[in-house]
């Protein structure tokens, strides 16, 4: 059996033996739109809970637009001009609508990578800026929420009249979906903030997970933060495997973004009737794939339809390397998932050591393996899994441990497949 998957920019052939039984869970998405241009429109105009934005930006000087960093692959080339016509035919000047890049706590875009982002045309033509978490002066404080978490939200987006968010809704491992309020927190937020929000407190919470908000605690969590930057107007897009627009969500941030929620896990989710032996994964390919950190989530997506002490198979490009330093030195620093987790449990939160504790968690029930070409061999005693030199290599030691006619999922575009075994779904 051969499977293709999905890895880096070009993708990954391997090769299966027989004697096992492979069940290849692809991703499941709705249809593209016939007519996505006139689909933009109209949400626009005929939004979900709220005024139309042509409406909202009638008497405002400034607006402000949060979009997606390099590792998501939002539309923004299709989305953004309807958005940027509007605030301007209603009056906002050119020159007074700054597009924001929400880095959160990843490294700021490059020249290039803003190109890709927004393409040429928005990016020579309007005030482009990257989001930078470290930088806590450049934050407005705007009180603490209900739950005691510090809210400091990028100044810029604070002090336009307008704020706008432009977003992906898709699975994420914590917040049960993307989109809608995570382009303010942590898109927006200081280091002070995030900190909080990617704490013990809500990582150990098991309601935050993929494909769930309605009972998330992260993302009530955010939903604050994003209130009290008085979040305006939202658009999301939800795609197809293939990248193609498959639904456009627009209006009041709650409404739509829950809409489009409850759009993408009808289209996703796949329940298997048990759960598997074993399974072999990605971490969606590029963007999603460019470093250890974010190559994380393929992992956390894969353990909700495997056994107790199943194994897991990671591959992915990681062609940027580990990721940021906090998280490389504590990469190196924890040599085993009890200790790190032990050590996270008395120390004061730090920088990206959220990604290493879901990663823990995930080891303590599983074994994990992985096939991580781009991640320097220095880190490799340090995964907390063996590392294997080729693919081929790590596929033959995952099936090395399994009985004959075991169960294997093959997940070849990783956190993009939203599934749950029966018997293991929350």
């Amino acid at each position: 059996m051969r499977v293709q998957l999905a890895f880096g920019k070009t993708g990954l052939p391997l090769e299966l033996p027989e004697g096992y039984d492979y069940q290849v869970l692809e991703t499941r998405s709705a249809s593209p739109l016939e007519n996505p241009a006139q689909a933009l429109e109209e949400a626009l105009d005929a939004p979900i809970g709220g005024p139309p934005l042509a409406e909202l930006a009638k008497g405002k000087r400034s607006a402000a637009i949060s979009v997606c960093d390099i590792t998501r692959p939002t539309p923004n080339s299709f989305v953004l001009p309807s958005v940027i016509r509007r605030l301007e035919s209603a009056g906002i000047a050119r020159e007074q609508i700054t597009i924001l890049i929400g880095t959160g706590l990843h490294r700021p875009a490059t020249d290039e990578e803003i190109l890709e982002i927004l393409g040429p045309e928005l990016a020579s033509q309007y005030r482009v800026v990257n989001h930078f978490a470290r930088d806590l002066g450049s934050h407005r404080f705007l009180g603490q929420t209900a739950a005691g978490t510090p809210a400091y939200v990028d100044e810029r987006f604070v002090a336009a009249d307008l704020h706008i968010t432009a977003g992906l809704i898709e699975p994420h491992f914590m917040l049960g979906f993307s989109g809608g309020r995570k382009l303010i927190a942590p898109a927006l937020a200081a280091r002070e903030t995030i900190a909080v929000l990617h704490s013990p407190k809500f990582m150990r919470d098991g309601r935050s997970v993929e494909g769930s908000i309605e009972d998330n605690p992260l993302h009530r969590e955010l939903l604050e933060i994003a209130r009290m930057a008085r979040h305006d107007f939202m658009v999301d897009v939800a795609i197809t495997r293939n990248r193609e627009v498959a639904g456009v969500f627009a209006g009041n941030p709650v409404e739509a973004h829950r809409t489009g929620a409850q759009f993408v896990s009808r289209a996703m989710l796949q329940q298997l009737d048990e759960p598997v032996d074993a399974v072999i994964t990605t971490s969606a390919g590029y963007p999603l794939d460019l470093t250890y950190y974010q190559a994380i989530k393929g992992v956390s997506a894969a353990q909700h339809v495997l056994k107790p002490g199943g194994t897991i198979l990671l591959l992915a490009a990681c062609g940027e390397g580990a990721g940021a330093p906090e998280f490389r030195r504590m990469l190196k620093d924890f040599d085993s998932h009890e200790g790190f987790l032990s050590h996270i449990d008395r120390a004061p939160v730090e920088i990206d050591q959220w990604q290493l504790e879901k990663l823990a968690l995930v080891a303590r029930k599983a074994k994990l393996l992985f096939y991580v070409p781009g991640l320097p061999s220095e880190y490799y005693s340090s995964l907390w899994g063996a590392t294997c030199a080729s693919a081929e290599e790590a596929r033959d030691a995952l099936l090395s441990g399994l009985r004959p006619g075991a169960r294997v999922a093959i997940v070849p575009e990783g956190p993009y497949v939203l599934a749950k075994a029966l018997a293991t779904a929350a």
